[in-house]
């Protein structure tokens, strides 16, 4: 079997090492530092190493029962059956050990990945000399059980406590002053009760951290952390009654039909509801310890986040500014601070939820609660109830669309444009363009029929009620949520200051004598003093928001240039094609622009994006939600701007102040744009699927694409040896620790960048979806794929983030309730001047013409062409003699005692677009507040259970604070009857006798 593995003796040449077995050693790193030196200074001793160790590693894989090695005298076994077997391979000829990538991606697709990782780590650990060995995957020490449960994967060497937090430094080139550093920092996390353990196998070495019981107990008390109780008498009643609530006839069949898009319950079991309590040590037999929400493990690593944020690390100088773990990563005495993924739980998700095939499936939002944190399972619970709600407005728009169709051969003003034959229309810039004909712009005309028809406000109106719908039934859902999570009744009063808000405290001279106080003993106490506005907060406030509307400037500067550039399109011969053809008018220049737009538009989100990350750090943000908050109301008020202000020209002032050819109104010399006959619509239409398609592709490359390839780069730097230094090898994956150091660390913020990708998403189909009613169906497409691909992320890419609680999305609901309400204002405006439907209500009431047959040229008014303000250079146009031309506008013929100007009609018109406007606002407005008001934001249902929640617990405590009381009157009575009857004793024995019958009696 092992015929072609290198027997003869330890005379190994380095030039006859093969790349399978270069590449292995290479990316090991010898944790002593002499050893390191050694192998730079004299590469064949490196040589004669590997030698030793290929031979030892021959010797355990030969070794039939699995147990002891030869080369190592017993001090390491394998697994035995797959992972002998798998470890016997490894050092076969032309075998190709599996990667960390590709374990991680699940291509190793068990724990033999590992085994060829941890035995050369061991055997690198014996040649230096260690007492110690890991124990990974596949391998243990003696009595130990081979294979990918071993017992210290991601526990102490003592098989029993988890690894809850671990921090890491590089032990090859740390300073004194960090040493130092860390072993004031580490004495602090003991003395608060966290149990330590060093790991120095490798380059990068390990502290591992685990919080006792009582440490967890102590601060979540601290904390105000709600824990479920044991079940209580009667709430059964009150659970059974809100079920029986829920099971109508409605709900049952609803499940059975959509049975295929249920969990699986075999993995994601329904859990027990629950009575939640603060948790307080005086209540400890209350609790349910045993309950999968009792203390989960988002929730313990949020209280041991909570102490490494709050522990000095400068003796004698316990300031703010010598606080927390995020100095000291941020000073590089730490490279990172992370938790840990946890396996079953990880693959288990990564099968059922983040996983493409299981799109249509629901999510397990308590899985991921337990997983992840309430902030994070609340996003995604968002998420998902948002694409459901745009299943029912993406039927509607097609149906819209397809009405679109379906009459498309009933619209008189595209008909009459096909049919007509003698209409000729004025030049579109001054020199160079020549006259054109009517039924030129046929084709367009009709595609603009499809968003310009009779369902154009029907489909405004709808999206202005579904959105209303939307947010409020959201607020119910997700008030079930919290309540079903023990959070209701959490606020963010209970937060505590953010480490970097005290430090900035600290350095301020006019409050770093109130940011700690000094006891007698010389120790000092952090505080949290009251930070005045105008006097310390106005500037920095000012001064970021100020850079703020700085950038908003510029991105209006950056769209008015793209508006030039399509001015000066239309004056010049494009290198695209002829100015005259309707393909450049039509198609062309704005899909041009659109592009230019887009690219403009993200380049300024990166740039503005890293800004606003700085600008909030320079205000005083107390705590984590507030700072959440600016960061997010600054970058969404830019965003607005940047992403919907070209949106917001084409819809509301492209072709309004055109002028006409006697007198065009000129920007930079340059004419305006005018629309088509047809409308603008058509153009909002190409530049919203533009700039919104384009947008979700450029985020899933930046969020997706980017990061796998910058993986795939660094694992051919590790595979050929192209990094730079030492240390930028990467660590051999033994176990949990080590894996998930080389992942992606996960920022406080990762969240803030989903939802404004969503919520700027909801901002283009609530404001501009009357212009493409498809516009829902596309962010339905993109959010279904989207739910898995953060699932994907966040399980594959990035390290698991600490758990926070939250109650809510926070600010985000705020902004999409006033982009709901902009919406209203918008959908009136677009539909009153972006459309035909005034101008054709009002022709239909004057001329009499319900049919609009003669609509058409009604709406077209008649030019002279000697009256043209810059006679056109026609050269050998075919219209060189043509009079009179047609140009989109109400004005009065030349003829007319007032030629060009405006007559009634236009008045007419204008004064029921206004009038449109308002009352299409004020029933819009009228209709969504009724709805606020009937839908609240808790369900009665829910209020009531929470009431008789409330009631039933305080009769539960009041029980138990009366029977403990009796219990200690009980125990003092006992005490007080055992030491009267000594004293009665050593004083006369007869006497005490009577007296303790009398007691006894009593």
């Amino acid at each position: 079997m092992y015929s072609a593995v290198r027997t003869h003796d330890y005379d190994y040449p380095e030039s006859e090492m093969d790349e399978r077995e270069s590449l292995y050693f290479d990316t090991i790193s010898l944790a002593e530092s002499e050893a390191a030196a050694a192998a730079a200074a004299h590469r064949k001793s490196i040589s004669q190493s590997r030698n030793t160790i290929y031979h030892s590693a021959v010797d355990l894989a030969g070794d039939e029962g699995g147990g002891g090695a030869g080369g190592v005298g017993g001090r390491l076994r394998l697994g035995g059956g797959a992972n002998a077997e798998h470890a016997a391979l490894a050092w076969q000829p032309g075998y190709r050990q599996s990667t960390a990538l590709e374990h991680l991606n699940g291509g190793g697709g068990g724990s033999g990945d590992h085994t060829d990782a941890a035995i050369a780590a061991q055997m690198i650990a014996l040649q230096n000399g260690r007492n110690h060995l890991p124990t990974g995957i596949g391998v243990t020490g003696d009595g130990g059980q081979g294979g990918g449960d071993d017992e210290t994967y991601r526990r102490f060497d003592d098989g029993k406590r988890s690894v809850d937090f671990v921090l890491a430094y590089n032990g090859e080139t740390q300073l004194e002053e960090h040493r130092r550093k860390c072993e004031i920092f580490e004495a602090n996390l003991q003395r608060e009760g966290l149990q330590l353990e060093h790991n120095k196998v490798q380059r990068v070495h390990f502290i591992k951290i685990h919080a006792p019981t009582e440490v967890l107990y102590r601060y979540a008390e601290i904390l105000k952390i709600k824990v479920p109780l044991k079940p209580i008498p009667g709430q059964d009643q009150i659970f059974d009654e809100s079920a029986h609530e829920f099971k109508t006839c409605l709900s049952r069949m609803c499940k059975s039909l959509f049975s295929s898009v249920q969990l699986n319950t075999a993995l994601f079991p329904e859990r027990e509801p629950r009575i939640h309590l603060e948790f307080s040590r005086n209540y400890l037999e209350l609790y349910d310890t045993e309950h999968p929400n009792f203390l989960d493990a988002s929730t313990r690593y949020s209280i041991i986040n909570f102490i490494l944020q709050r522990q000095h690390f400068v003796e004698g100088e316990e300031t703010a500014d010598n606080l927390g773990i995020e100095k000291l990563v941020q000073d590089g005495v730490y490279t990172c601070a992370y938790t840990l993924h946890d396996k079953d739980d990880r693959d288990r998700l990564l099968k059922e939820w983040a996983n493409i095939s299981k799109w249509k499936n629901l999510q397990p939002l308590d899985q991921i609660k337990d997983y992840f944190g309430a902030k994070v399972a609340l996003y995604f619970a968002w998420l998902g109830f948002y694409t459901q709600m745009l299943i029912p407005i993406s039927v509607f728009g097609v149906l819209c669309f397809l009405y679109g169709f379906i009459t498309w051969s009933s619209d008189p003003i595209s008909r009459d444009i096909c049919n007509d034959n003698g209409t000729i229309m004025c030049p579109q810039c001054d020199r160079s363009c020549d006259y054109w004909r009517l039924n030129e712009t046929c084709t367009s005309s009709k595609f603009n029929y499809l968003i310009d028809n009779n369902m154009t406000v029907v489909f405004a109106f709808s999206m202005a009620i579904w959105a209303v719908v939307y947010l409020e039934f959201w607020k119910r859902y997700s008030a079930g949520l919290v309540h079903r999570w023990g959070l209701t009744g959490f606020t963010h009063h209970v937060e505590h200051p953010r480490p970097q808000y005290l430090a900035k405290i600290s350095r301020t001279k006019r409050l770093a004598g109130k940011a700690y106080e000094q006891d007698q003993a010389g120790k000092r106490t952090v505080l949290d003093p009251d930070v005045p506005f105008w006097s310390i907060k106005f500037l920095p406030n000012f001064t970021s928001y100020s850079i703020m509307i700085l950038f908003i400037c510029i991105s209006v500067i950056a769209i008015a240039g793209i508006i030039i550039y399509r001015m000066a399109q239309r004056a010049s011969h494009s290198i695209l094609g002829s100015e005259n053809s309707m393909t450049f008018k039509v198609m062309i220049l704005p899909m041009t622009a659109g592009i230019i737009d887009l690219i403009v538009i993200s380049l300024l989100d990166m740039v503005y994006s890293s800004l606003a990350v700085k600008l909030t750090n320079y205000e005083y943000c107390r705590t984590q939600t507030e700072y959440d908050e600016s960061l997010t109301i600054k970058n969404y008020v830019f965003q607005f701007v940047n992403y919907y202000s070209s949106l917001f020209y084409i819809a509301f002032l492209k072709g309004k102040f055109v002028g006409y050819p006697a007198k065009y109104n000129r920007v930079l010399g340059f004419r305006q744009e005018e629309c088509n006959p047809g409308g603008c619509l058509m153009e909002l239409c190409m530049q919203l699927v533009i700039i919104m398609a384009g947008k979700q592709a450029v985020n899933a490359i930046v969020e997706m694409l980017i990061p796998y390839l910058m993986r795939t780069f660094k694992e051919l730097s590790y595979r050929h040896g192209w990094y730079k230094s030492h240390q930028d090898q990467r660590l051999v994956p033994y176990n949990q620790f080590t894996e998930d150091y080389n992942l992606l660390p996960a920022q406080n913020n990762s969240l803030y960048v989903e939802y404004l990708e969503m919520v700027v998403q909801f901002g283009f189909i609530t404001l501009f979806s009357l212009a493409f009613p498809l516009a829902p169906l596309l962010a339905l497409l993109n959010n279904v794929i989207e739910v898995r691909l953060d699932a994907i992320k966040m399980l594959r890419f990035l390290r698991r983030p600490v758990g926070m609680r939250a109650r809510d999305i926070g600010v985000w609901h705020n902004i999409m309730t006033v982009v709901t309400r902009i919406a209203v204002a918008s959908s009136a405006m677009i539909i009153a001047f972006s459309t035909n439907l005034i101008p054709k209500i009002v022709y239909a009431a004057s001329m009499g013409d319900p049919e609009l047959n003669n609509y058409l040229n009604f709406t077209l008014a008649v030019f002279n062409t000697k009256d043209f303000q810059v006679q056109p250079l026609l050269g050998g146009s075919q219209h060189v003699n043509e009079t009179v031309c047609r140009y989109t506008e109400f004005r009065n013929s030349p003829d007319d005692p007032h030629p060009y100007k405006r007559p009634m009609i236009y008045w007419k018109i204008l004064t029921g677009r206004l009038a449109f406007i308002v009352i299409y606002q004020n029933i819009i407005t009228m209709l969504q507040g009724i709805l606020r008001w009937a839908v609240p934001d808790v369900s009665g249902r829910l209020l009531k259970r929470i009431k008789r929640e409330n009631f039933l617990l305080r009769e539960h405590i009041i029980e138990y604070e009366k029977r403990h009381a009796m219990k200690l009157v009980q125990t003092e009575l006992n005490g007080q009857q055992k030491s009267d009857g000594e004293l009665r004793q050593r004083n006369n024995e007869t006497v005490i006798r009577s007296r303790d019958d009398a007691t006894s009696f009593v």
